[in-house]
């Protein structure tokens, strides 16, 4: 098994990064990202408790039910099934105020489903590939949540009050 990790400060409130970062549809905005959906609501809200998204990126196919949602602070999943099938232990996202906004760190720990070289792929091929997307995620969410459109249409960092 490999641990995979991806880490940014958002200046952003932590409710307001919790919020983009649980609601699995704002991950199409990352580039890496083809589709992700919502298939079964959970028990408290719709991404909390027993949710299950269902996930199209560049690496592959997930079925990732909520295991854990503690907003605005924790989430947790594991993916059920996936393609190319894998073994996954533990996925979460932690969120921490900080100076300067919102800490998130991302982790999950899997490898690919292959006798023998499950193990090498994962650390070479995988990894790399697992991290990736989850800064690419967090990119989208940073532009998302720090930018707004100016008048001429430009995006601009957020104003902050004087």
């Amino acid at each position: 098994m490999e641990t995979m990790t991806a880490e940014r400060v958002i200046d952003a409130p932590i409710d307001d990064v919790f919020a983009w970062l649980t609601t699995t549809t704002n991950y199409e905005r990352s580039p890496l990202v083809l589709r992700c959906r919502l298939t079964r609501r959970g028990e408290s809200t719709p991404y909390g408790v027993g949710a299950v998204r269902s996930h199209l990126w560049a690496i592959g196919w997930l079925r990732e039910r909520i295991t854990r949602y503690e907003a605005p602070y924790a989430t947790e999943y594991v993916v059920e099934r996936s393609v190319p099938p894998s073994r996954h232990e533990f996925g979460g996202m932690t969120f921490t105020e900080v100076d300067g906004g919102t800490r998130v760190h991302w982790t999950t720990r899997a490898e690919m489903k292959l006798p023998v070289l499950g193990p090498v792929l994962t650390r070479v091929l995988v990894r790399p590939m697992i991290t990736r997307s989850f800064a690419s995620i967090l990119d989208a969410a940073d532009a998302a949540l720090t930018r707004q459109p100016h008048v001429n249409g430009k995006m601009t960092k957020r104003q902050r009050p004087a």
